[in-house]
């Protein structure tokens, strides 16, 4: 966290927290041992009953389907739009950018702009998620008409959609997040390198990590320009870099998988945690 005073009350609260949950029985951790086992073992030495179980969503693989044609469509209570995975089913493997700030992230009118002429700048097709509440103070979303006569025929714009499936689409070669750690850890599960514009709370950390720890992501400045999107659009998708990039994202898909497998670390400890539930004794 960045603050500048030390009576910052979000700062105070959280350190309080994070002090607190060390006192807790157990800590649930969405995340795994290869990604951050530093983190997660410096937790232990406080606490020892430290499971992490991530990615989560990884671990549904192994649960069968209830009632024959039940379908799981994610946790999100937004109205998703199944239309777009038949629009990426037109485009060659890893060649569009996937763009989701998430359902929280707000942005001045200007960013929006920028953001919007730098993918359409860069020639490339994309796939947009853009709520109507993602320009602050703002009801809704208001695009030039010669924005959309730019991107006529390689761009779908849309409100919402089942992120995972759509991370998974092998159109999809990279995604410009927020960084928020549900969308992070979800693109390290399918294998796609990142363009980060984090905004508040871990999303600067997160985007640390993938830059400099993990090496599948790329900052962009803070005061986004469309000239600098456009390049760094092409680069992912086209370049050495974006290459480089997606050959080590693919690596940390599969350390995510192996270790959601069964036998695998995080399967372990979510077996582990079920038993201490169920055989956990109340006082």
């Amino acid at each position: 966290m960045r603050v500048t005073s030390l009576n910052d009350i979000m700062f105070d609260f959280l350190g309080y927290e994070a002090q607190n949950c060390l006192r807790s029985c157990s800590i649930i951790i969405n995340s795994f041992q290869d990604l951050d086992g530093e983190a997660l073992d410096a937790l232990r030495a406080n606490n020892p009953h430290i499971y992490d179980i991530g990615p989560l969503h990884l671990l549904g693989r192994h649960f069968p389907d209830k009632e024959e044609g039940f379908k799981l469509s994610g946790s999100s209570l937004w109205k998703n739009d199944s239309q777009c995975l038949k629009w990426l089913d037109k485009w060659e493997a890893s060649s569009v950018v996937y763009v989701n700030y998430g359902s929280i992230t707000v942005m001045t009118k200007h960013q929006l702009n920028e953001f919007a002429w730098g993918l359409a700048n860069s020639k490339l097709p994309f796939l947009w998620i853009t709520r109507p509440d993602v320009v602050m103070g703002e009801s809704s979303v208001a695009l030039a008409p010669e924005f959309f006569d730019e991107i006529k025929d390689r761009a779908y714009i849309t409100s919402w959609c089942i992120q995972d499936q759509v991370l998974s689409h092998p159109s999809v070669g990279v995604f410009l997040t927020h960084c928020g750690w549900n969308p992070t850890i979800e693109s390290i599960s399918t294998g796609v390198p990142m363009i980060c514009w984090p905004f508040f709370a871990e999303q600067q950390t997160n985007c640390r990590y993938l830059n400099t720890t993990w090496g599948i992501g790329i900052e962009i400045n803070h005061d986004v320009k469309r000239e600098d999107i456009a390049e760094l659009v092409k680069e992912m998708l086209k370049g050495e870099k974006g290459k480089e990039m997606r050959q080590k994202s693919l690596e940390w898909k599969k350390r995510a998988i192996r270790t959601t497998n069964r036998g695998g670390s995080s399967y372990n400890n979510f077996y582990k945690l079920i038993n201490e539930v169920f055989h956990h004794n109340v006082i």
